[in-house]
């Protein structure tokens, strides 16, 4: 049911319907999506301080161009709400039964208004010049107009710099909106934003101005919240026949004041309370305080640890080690490549780094995965999040790391089951020298257990239970997935099937393996990812000459787009039900 009837909003069905309004009618317009923006975040989530502070950029745009002929790209898109309201998805927003009939970042699939699916961050600016240079090339008397908008957070990864620099090339219309809020999701960390200062305090004067350097014209727009101020600035550049960067200031949150003074916590907030903007399920993250600990203990025995992240600390907790260290925390911005190159110099000069990557980011820095850190051998250690198969966004999917990291070679890759067998794989991996070494964090309910071995150089199975016919290797976060199998086997089937804790996604143990063909028919391999290249095609190919079967079950080579959970698991059979089923029907073809 839509919740606001009397809205203004009710009548806008196109970005058309805005060029007919008063700038009061704007204005309250304005101030109708803000609510819409925190009441859907409020509700199942979303990102509140980077949507509510690009309300009036985003209205004056419409205003103004002519979408979708004119065309914007938003850097990352995590800030498209109202850019959605705006294009046709209003009930997205209005209406709670629709909430989830739209994704939190642009979706060509959704709109004509939509050119690309947007997740990461940095990308804008190349999508944008390569918009414009088609455009030159097939339409080239086009008066059509091209924009980027681009956070001050987003100049911080170096592909933004990249697009800068050949943006500088084109000899036609090229609007690059810097939306400047002086915030990544925590603080803007680096040299950079020094100069950005210089030109917000100086009106754009200061000649310390790094888009002039680059060879890009350059506007400044004080006050990026007025209405009447962004239209005109946006009718000022509008059919501009060559490159140019319209540098905006805006306050990240505006509109609602626990965005404003909190906004690294707002920059994406799960479910909430409007009122006092506390969480609906307050969640502690046991294996992040586990880490911690085991990382200050090793601070007190004297080690030179650090931790270095990408401008997401909040996803590892690393606020409190931050606070306790300072002088060993490193937050290198939205840098994934930097992150890594940088601690596996860290590592060979005699330093303990730990890097903090999320599964979907880190594929931007595969390069230096490869070859920097793996070619390097350098023991770098690393901490994976976000290793699963979620319900998100395609933008963010992260099922790719395993088959990312596992096929490199000279880097070891644990997967703990519990927490105390994750800290004695970090307890381990920081003593160590001779190898990086990635930990892949577990995402699902906190579990308790004993490991089985303290040094991971050569992984021993832990063969929780020894049967005979089927063996269960349950890799990390499947663990509890592989006792259900165990069980609904048993009882299905009444086998007492092998149930077996891998430890490492890329290392295996010959000897385990070896024996199991001894009084077994089939191995069962339980990952949560990507099954191309992953953990079970390695026990696939260590058993391909054999007789026998192995069964792999986890994610299959597609982009899952914001599917619910349990639908995912029926469609991957990933239920106790299924794999058991599909079990019994390799059984009865021998």
């Amino acid at each position: 049911m839509n919740l606001h009837p009397d809205y203004l909003l009710n009548v806008v069905n196109e970005p058309a319907d805005i060029k007919k309004m008063s700038l009061d009618e704007l204005k309250e317009l304005a101030a109708e999506m803000r609510q819409l923006v925190l009441e859907r975040a409020a509700a199942i989530g979303g990102h509140v301080g980077p949507n509510l502070g690009v309300m009036e950029l985003t209205i004056a745009y419409h205003y103004v161009f002519n979408s979708p002929h004119d065309k914007i790209v938003w850097d990352v898109s995590h800030q498209s709400y109202a850019h959605k309201m705006l294009t046709g998805r209003k009930l997205g927003f209005l209406d709670p039964d629709h909430y989830e009939d739209i994704t939190g970042y642009t979706s060509p699939e959704e709109s004509a208004h939509d050119f690309f699916e947007v997740g990461h961050t940095s990308t804008s600016i190349s999508l944008a010049v390569g918009l414009a240079q088609a455009r030159d090339l097939t339409k080239p008397h086009s008066k059509n107009n091209i924009l980027a908008v681009i956070g001050d957070g987003s100049l911080s990864g170096g592909l933004a710099f990249e697009g800068l620099n050949n943006a500088a090339k084109l000899h036609s219309n090229l609007i690059i909106v810097v939306n400047d809020n002086q915030m990544a999701i925590d603080k803007d960390q680096g040299g950079l934003y020094k100069g950005l200062k210089n030109l917000r305090d100086t009106n754009g004067k200061s000649p310390n101005n790094i888009f002039k350097f680059m060879g890009l014209d350059y506007k400044y727009v004080a006050d990026g919240n007025d209405l009447q101020t962004m239209i005109n600035a946006f009718r000022d550049v509008k059919n501009i026949d060559h490159p140019i960067v319209l540098h905006v200031n805006t306050l990240k949150g505006k509109g609602y004041t626990p965005a404003v003074e909190h906004k690294m916590e707002y920059h994406w907030r799960a479910p909430f309370d409007l009122k006092t903007g506390k969480d609906k399920h307050p969640v502690v993250n046991g294996y992040n305080e586990a880490v911690l600990d085991e990382l200050d203990k090793q601070i007190a025995a004297g080690m030179p640890v650090v931790a270095i992240n990408a401008a997401i600390p909040g996803v590892f907790g690393l606020k409190r080690f931050q606070e306790a260290h300072p002088d060993r925390y490193f937050d290198v911005g939205i840098a994934e490549q930097d992150s890594v190159t940088t601690a596996t110099a860290m590592a060979v000069a005699g330093a303990r780094p730990v890097v903090f990557q999320n599964s979907t980011f880190l594929q931007r820095a595969y390069d230096q995965l490869i070859h920097d850190m793996a070619l390097n051998d350098s023991p770098v250690v690393m901490i994976v999040r976000g290793g699963t198969i979620a319900q998100g966004s395609a933008t963010h999917q992260g099922t790719f790391d395993i088959s990312m990291i596992s096929n490199l070679p000279n880097i070891e890759y644990l997967a703990p089951t519990n927490v105390e067998e994750m800290v004695s794989m970090l307890h381990w991996a920081l003593k160590q020298r001779e190898q990086p070494v990635i930990i892949r964090q577990p995402e699902k309910e906190l579990l308790h257990g004993k490991p089985t071995q303290d040094d991971y150089g050569v992984i021993n199975y832990d063969v929780a239970h020894h049967g005979s016919e089927v063996a269960i290797m349950a890799v990390g976060d499947f663990w509890e997935l592989g006792e259900r199998v165990y069980e609904q086997l048993k009882k299905k089937l009444n086998i007492d099937a092998t149930l077996i804790n891998p430890k490492s996604i890329t290392g295996i143990d010959q000897h385990d393996l070896h024996h199991l063909a001894e009084n077994h028919d089939v191995v069962v391999t339980l990952e949560d990812g990507n099954l191309n290249g992953g953990f079970g095609e390695t026990i696939a190919r260590y058993y391909g000459p054999t007789d026998m079967k192995v069964i792999n079950f986890g994610a299959p080579r597609e982009f899952a787009d914001n599917v619910p959970l349990d639908v995912m698991n029926e469609w991957y059979h990933l239920t106790p039900k299924q794999i058991v089923d599909d079990i019994e029907k390799v059984l009865h073809s021998l």
